[in-house]
């Protein structure tokens, strides 16, 4: 499906809907008037089939208590499988409103309170607010600028999990901001470690889908044929992939059945919602028959990165635009044509764009933005135009 045909069947308008991206902007940004391109959702209608699946629930009319579908733990499975390698055994699968959420849970049974916890910056905010809220001690470690790249500082997070006991990592694979598809290598160097150190490890791999580049992406489950998987908790979710987000339903995938059980346990004494069927049902019908759909929007993606990366490198090469292996977020640097201290005003009051700043991100984020391409391209190229005229002016 080409870019033009996959755009004139899905691309929808969102204003008037209740969108926090379009519609609810004024709570940030102080206005609705700007072009947004923050919120990690996109402009394009899900697949048919999701539609009809959804429909066919709705007709029924019934919303009483449900159970998970049979038919569901194999669709997942089976993409799991066929698409990365990645086997997953039904009953490691347990259910949560939203990965945000799995990542606070598991905070909660894997830590207890001061408990120590890494993460890599930048990375995406939540992963900060999971911590401190549940009154955990964040530690960071920086990722390394590598040219238009990053990657991991294995010396520091070596250094910092022995000198602040660190008892649990949490990694974004692949990573958001910095659209890095992190090597098979990397992350069994990074896994090791953290089993030679006793650190328990949460992997958030909701972007593992999304795929711009050459790079394959690599489960932590998949690692050494599954070595580390006593160790590991994964999330994800196809809310990212086939923007399902509103229907709340996302997987946390247990191996080991101890962790399963202190799993249960703690969600039994909150008595919380374990997905929706609605999410379930939408769900099974994109990993079913979404493939297609999903090679569209990433042609799209793939389209919307290459014109402002060209542009970009034309018109102002000082700006840089950090490679995108994944995601369908691009992090550019503007700190060499806009004073970090005048980004936000400049962006939001002269060139009237919605986008993610980088210290959002963390420190070193500064003089950043993170900008959403799961877009049009018409929205791409008022964005990138509207950039331009206020780096250059």
């Amino acid at each position: 499906m080409s870019v033009e045909d996959f755009v004139r069947r899905y691309a929808v308008d969102r204003h008037n809907t209740d969108s926090v991206k379009w519609d609810g902007m004024d709570e940030l940004f102080g206005t609705n008037d700007l072009l947004p391109l923050w919120v990690a959702d996109t402009e394009f209608k899900v697949p048919e089939e999701v539609t009809e699946a959804l429909k066919k629930r709705i007709e029924h009319g019934v919303y009483g208590y449900s159970k998970t579908p049979d038919n569901y733990y194999e669709a997942y499975c089976k993409w799991q499988s066929e698409r990365y390698g990645t086997e997953i055994q039904h009953e490691w699968l347990r259910f949560s409103t939203g990965v945000v959420q799995s990542l606070s849970t598991l905070v909660n049974i894997l830590t207890q309170p001061d408990d120590a916890v890494m993460i890599l910056q930048p990375v995406y905010y939540p992963f900060m607010n999971v911590i401190k809220q549940n009154d955990r001690r964040m530690v960071i470690s920086n990722l390394k600028q590598d040219g238009t790249s990053y990657k991991m500082d294995l010396e520091d997070i070596k250094n910092k999990i022995e000198e602040n006991h660190v008892k649990l990592f949490i990694n974004c694979s692949p990573h958001n901001p910095v659209g890095r598809v992190w090597d098979k290598e990397e992350l069994e160097a990074l896994l090791e470690l953290c089993r030679q150190e006793k650190v328990l490890f949460i992997s958030d791999e909701i972007h593992h889908d999304l795929i711009v580049g050459e790079k394959p992406f690599t489960s932590v489950l998949a690692i050494k044929d599954g070595l580390y998987r006593d160790n590991t908790v994964m999330v994800d979710s196809a809310s990212k992939t086939f923007n399902l987000a509103a229907l709340q339903n996302s997987h946390v995938v247990i191996p080991n059945p101890q962790v399963r059980e202190r799993y249960d346990h703690y969600m039994s004494q909150l008595a919380a919602p374990a997905g929706s069927i609605i999410g379930k049902i939408a769900a099974e019908a994109a990993y079913t028959n979404g493939a297609e759909w999903l090679e569209g929007l990433l042609q799209v993606v793939r389209s919307n990165y290459g014109y402002l990366k060209k542009s970009l490198r034309t018109h102002c090469p000082e700006a840089v635009v950090y490679d995108l292996e994944g995601t369908y977020l691009a992090w550019i640097d503007l700190s060499a044509v806009i004073e970090p201290e005048h980004l936000e005003y400049i962006l939001k009051k002269k060139a009237h764009l919605a986008v993610d700043f980088g210290t959002m991100f963390g420190k070193t984020g500064k003089g950043f933005i993170r900008v959403n391409l799961a877009t049009t391209p018409a929205n791409i190229k008022a964005a990138t135009a509207a950039l331009l005229e206020n780096i250059q002016g």
